[in-house]
């Protein structure tokens, strides 16, 4: 080959090497907007079979909707607080008659109160549990510009079981609880310090960290290398939201929790892998159980064992309230 020849050869191929790697970088800036942004980029609503690798069916999907609107319905009260960095964060309260506890109940990413907690709310209800359902910061009617996976939201987890203590005090049993996202909230946010009051944790399908998460779902949901991918979206987050994909983890909280733990999920979730369940329940430094569901995948565990699920929670509450 000339020398010519060799020179044009390696200027094609060194641009063709840019021009992927461009492409790449757009793609995971796209991909870092649609995950911590409040509002999402256009024409991406598609995508999120694709990301969470999820699709519950029909029948469950009909369920959530329907049973999500039940509860958007009920005669809840608006309450808000402010966070730490100046939010106005909503929180809906759902009262019950001759309560027996409180559940502070927080939903997952890009999800709602209504649509994560409608289908078990009525069995929490008629427990005698009330119950405070939080907008998380950058979702529902929450103020925030970005999703912080846990890391931003644990902080408005202890803001909001301070808020429960300061309005109805501190007689009734209070307990967190977590879908997804939502698990991996009260899981970091159980590091902090509580009145005794505090009685436990329920996570149900929480991920372990940002990091895990988003490697996850690019290597095994979006087949992008992990190891470049992750180091590229966490620049965007860090750049956009002032935080670290590595900042914290449950792993981390749990090794220092003294508040009794439920862990839940199921071992075909295709989101987030029950595998993370298991590094949580190992890490957990106080008093532990877990309820893995066979056969369910992401936030479906309530419908595949609704039976099985409700005597874990009945049991826990039983061992904890007092």
């Amino acid at each position: 080959m000339k020398k010519g020849t060799k020179v044009a050869v390696a200027a094609v191929t060194a641009a063709a090497a840019a021009a992927t790697v461009t492409a790449a970088v757009t793609s995971i800036k796209l991909l870092t907007d649609i995950a911590i942004n409040k509002t999402l980029p256009k024409n991406v609503d598609k995508m999120h079979t694709r990301l969470t690798g999820t699709y519950n069916g029909e029948e469950i999907t009909t369920l959530i909707s329907k049973n999500g609107q039940l509860l958007k319905d009920k005669d809840t009260e608006r309450v808000t607080i402010k966070s730490r960095d100046g939010l106005t964060l909503v929180g809906h309260w759902y009262p019950a008659q001759n309560a027996k506890r409180i559940i502070i109940g927080m939903h997952g990413w890009r999800s709602s109160w209504y649509a994560d907690f409608g289908t078990c709310s009525e069995f929490l209800h008629d427990q005698g549990c009330s119950m405070l359902f939080p907008d998380q910061r950058s979702q529902g009617e929450s103020e925030g510009d970005h999703i912080g996976f846990g890391v931003l939201e644990r902080n408005d987890c202890y803001d909001w079981v301070n808020y429960v203590i300061d309005r109805f005090g501190q007689d009734l049993p209070i307990y967190l609880c977590g879908i997804s996202m939502g698990a991996t909230t009260v899981l970091m946010a159980s590091e902090f310090e509580y009145p005794s009051c505090v009685k436990g944790i329920i996570s149900d399908c929480g991920f372990t960290s940002p990091r895990a998460i988003w490697s996850y779902v690019m290597k095994h949901n979006l087949h992008i290398s992990d190891k470049i991918g992750y180091p590229i979206a966490n620049f965007f987050v860090n750049k956009k939201a002032s935080y670290d994909g590595d900042d914290m983890s449950t792993v981390d909280a749990l090794r220092k929790t003294k508040l009794p733990v439920l862990f839940i999920h199921g071992d075909n979730d295709k989101f987030v892998p029950v595998q993370m369940t298991y590094e949580n329940y190992a890490a957990c430094a106080s008093e532990k159980e877990i309820f893995i569901v066979h056969g369910a995948g992401h936030g479906i565990s309530y419908f595949v064992d609704t039976e099985g699920y409700q005597f874990a929670v009945k049991q826990f509450f039983l061992r904890h309230d007092k």
